[in-house]
């Protein structure tokens, strides 16, 4: 179960914070294989990791609209309503992200502003092993929609059947995306990256998976392809009081250790009865979770830390830069406000993480392993690009012209003078008020 550590002091703190550690090295030596073999070989590649990794023999990666009907036809009512649903508000709120173009003049005569560009071709993969997430397709197709990526490409392993799960491709129908193709691990990420015969390449890939696909993400990442942000084993922290229900605290630590054997769970209280009974209740709960096995693996990884203070639990939390953080304590607006660093904040006894992860509207890609200390979720920025222009007029360079040629002088970069000085100079005789 989890280790539990009362009123550690700060020097110890470091330690205690530390998550667990990936070899980095033994995942880049295989991964890198697999990438070079797709790059070189394309389909052929695929076709034959396919076959190894996922036990299925495909000629054609594409979903059929005949799959995409049959899907449609399969998924539950309920689910489909639930999907339509989530869609509405993840909509809502990404939509509210929408900048609104503005000019600024920084000078009389001198105009700027920055004007948000969708970047044209994006690759999403969604993971459809034990666990399909449907749902991480919602959260990104939905901004990527509304960004106007004109290319949207769909990655995803199938099953031992060779089909994708009706949920996957029911949303990716409802969303409108119809390159879908039944790829997964590595190789998926290879495809999308540097393009294969059936599958073509993107300029920004999303998503989350196993170590794997992560290694594979920021592998491509230095041959130039964008990934959307540095993606690990899924966590959360729950910080919670006298106030706080065990059971709820409980199912919340649970619901993150469910994800897989390297996720890791964080309880802070200063109250040393509630952190006694969410134990006992953690301990309860996981005798009939179904993923039980996964999850009792990750509590090994996982810490119940008892501390002093409200203020010094989240100077932890704080340090520790949670995925996902749970305030659930009588003054959580109040805690909440101190937030540093977290991927998302779920406040007070009722917003439990699983709302974000499916239907409350914001973004569940979120920053992992302590990245919160300087990544964002994804948003409908992760999907655009921002580009900014200015435009002088004559009189705008006669203002500005000076200072630019007095900095560039200094400097020595001469040409950068000149790029000004010989349009002042025409000005003393013509004028081009454009």
């Amino acid at each position: 179960m989890m280790k539990i550590y009362r009123n550690p002091e700060f020097s110890q703190w470091s330690e205690l914070l530390h998550r667990p550690a990936a070899d980095t090295r033994a995942l880049e030596s295989a991964v890198l294989p697999i990438l070079e073999a797709v790059k070189l070989r394309g389909d052929a590649a695929l076709r034959e990791y396919t076959a190894r990794f996922d036990g299925v023999a495909l000629t054609d990666f594409s979903v059929s609209e005949s799959e995409f009907q049959a899907a449609e036809e399969s998924c539950p009512k309920d689910l489909k309503k639930a999907i339509r649903l989530a869609q509405k508000n993840i909509e809502t709120f990404h939509r509210s992200q929408i900048e609104k173009h503005e000019e600024v003049e920084t000078l009389p005569g001198v105009r700027c502003w920055r004007r948000s560009v969708p970047i044209e071709r994006v690759g999403l993969y969604v993971p459809g092993g034990s666990a399909p997430l449907y749902s991480t397709l919602l959260m990104l197709g939905v901004p990527a929609r509304i960004a106007g990526c004109s290319e949207i490409v769909v990655c995803t392993p199938p099953q031992p059947d060779g089909t994708v799960h009706p949920a996957i491709l029911f949303t990716a129908k409802t969303l409108g995306l119809s390159k879908v193709f039944k790829v997964g691990g590595a190789q998926a990420i290879a495809a999308m990256a540097y393009g294969t015969e059936s599958i073509p390449a993107v300029y920004k890939i999303f998503g989350p998976g196993n170590a794997y696909v992560t290694a594979a993400k920021q592998l491509v990442a230095r041959d130039g392809v964008a990934i959307d942000l540095p993606a690990g084993p899924s966590e959360v922290a729950v910080i919670c009081d006298a106030t706080a229900q065990p059971a709820f605290v409980a199912a919340d630590l649970l619901s993150q250790a469910e994800h897989g054997t390297d996720s890791q769970v964080l309880l802070i209280t200063w109250d040393e009865n509630t952190l006694k009974a969410v134990m006992r209740e953690v301990e309860r709960q996981l005798t009939d979770l179904p993923r039980r096995d996964i999850a009792q693996k990750a509590l090994e990884n996982s810490k119940a830390i008892l501390v002093n203070t409200p203020d010094e639990a989240l100077q932890l939390s704080n340090a520790y830069a949670p995925e996902h953080l749970i305030i659930a304590c009588a003054d959580a607006r109040a805690l909440a406000q101190r937030v540093t660093n977290a991927g998302s904040v779920f406040i007070g006894h009722y917003s439990c993480e699983s709302a974000g992860d499916y239907a409350s509207g914001t973004n569940h890609t979120l920053p992992t392993g302590g990245y919160a200390r300087a990544y964002s979720g994804v948003s409908l920025d992760s999907f655009v690009k921002k580009i900014t222009f200015q435009h002088l007029s004559p009189d705008g360079l006669r203002r500005l012209g000076p200072v630019i040629e007095t900095m560039a002088e200094a400097e020595n970069l001469s040409a950068h003078r000149r790029a000004v000085s010989i349009r002042l100079n025409y000005l003393k005789t013509n004028t081009i008020d454009r």
